[in-house]
């Protein structure tokens, strides 16, 4: 119960911030981009030339940048989970419309526009079996996920520090395939929605900053339980059409490593950078369960480097339902 009620009143502290967090990492509605500033305007006369460009363009790109597009579009499209999952943390009052709920909803409402952009370029592109695509949609929403942070402000921060780092690198990179293929529409997009991504990822990342300085041991605790855990993607869930929860994940994972997009690597880089950013090791004063857990820490990104070199992925790309070959290679 102590340590339940520390977190409630770090979270207190924090919560006081809010709005200048807000100020800070988020845009306000008036002057962000709208999905529809980057897609064909159907109410301009010329607008199926722009059709036409996007079919042309999508031509270019291959088989496996189409898997990790649509899972990635999927997974951005999953943001009723998301939202709930956040709301539900210890701290966070939905119902009195507190400055946590408030974060949650503004930070909802920039996401939201993600899967709506990606969405509708995957329908105008004519390069994927849409409904399929919805079915996976619709299957991880229902399926859920969970991440291994309970209600625990603490764990879940991890969590969105680490995973809005991940999906700014994925898109990103995205993006630059998409410009290297002369598709500069959709290289457009995924660069503005790493954008978001990034921002979202400092505030997390600072949220977390913030409450090492309330309850350090606490907090490096929490820091090395979501690290033995490992941190799983969103879409870990993710399935096909008659097929079992989790069962197209490794496929959709593979691809992005082939296509360079989030590797093994990548993820090995953003724990280091987390920890270069929160001086994990400078932190003192700390218990002699978190000082173990920060020595762990430490070493881990070299250990886990040592797995990374063995690890071979299949050159062969798995056929999935969402996209079907019609000449792509």
């Amino acid at each position: 119960m102590a340590l339940k009620n520390i977190r409630l009143e770090v979270m207190q502290t924090i919560e006081k911030e809010v709005d200048n967090y807000i100020d800070q990492f988020l845009i306000p509605v008036e002057k962000i981009w709208q999905p529809t500033d980057l897609l064909p305007d159907f109410q301009k006369e010329d607008y199926m030339d722009e059709v036409t460009q996007i079919r042309e363009e999508a031509k270019e790109l291959g088989y496996d940048f189409w898997i990790v597009l649509v899972g990635d579009m999927v997974t951005e499209e999953a943001l009723p989970t998301y939202e709930s999952w956040l709301m539900d943390m210890e701290g966070v009052d939905q119902h009195g419309r507190n400055g946590w709920s408030k974060w949650i909803r503004h930070w909802t409402g920039e996401e939201n526009r993600h899967g709506d952009t990606l969405n509708k370029y995957l329908y105008l592109s004519g390069r994927v079996n849409m409904r399929e695509v919805e079915i996976t949609t619709q299957h991880l929403i229902n399926d859920g996920f969970e991440v291994g942070t309970g209600r625990d402000p603490y764990r879940n921060f991890i969590y969105t520090s680490f995973q809005e780092l991940a999906t700014n690198i994925s898109h990103s990179r995205v993006g630059k395939i998409a410009k290297k293929k002369g598709n500069k529409s959709l290289a457009k997009m995924c660069t503005l929605i790493a954008g978001d991504e990034m921002r979202h990822h400092l505030a997390y990342r600072q949220f977390v900053k913030t409450i090492f300085e309330y309850d350090a041991s606490e907090m490096m605790l929490a820091f090395a339980d979501m690290m033995q855990k490992k941190i799983i993607m969103p879409a870990q869930n993710l399935r096909q059409s008659g097929g079992k929860m989790a069962s197209a994940f490794d496929d959709f994972s593979n691809a992005a490593q082939r296509l360079g997009v989030y590797t093994t690597y990548d993820y090995i880089d953003i724990l280091e950078r987390l920890n270069s950013h929160w001086e994990i090791s400078k932190i003192s004063g700390l218990t002699d369960e978190a000082e173990k857990a920060r020595d762990y820490l430490i070493k881990l990104p070299s250990r886990m480097l040592r797995i990374a070199d063995r690890i071979k992925i299949p050159e062969d790309a798995n056929r999935f339902k969402w996209v079907e070959p019609n000449g792509i290679i």
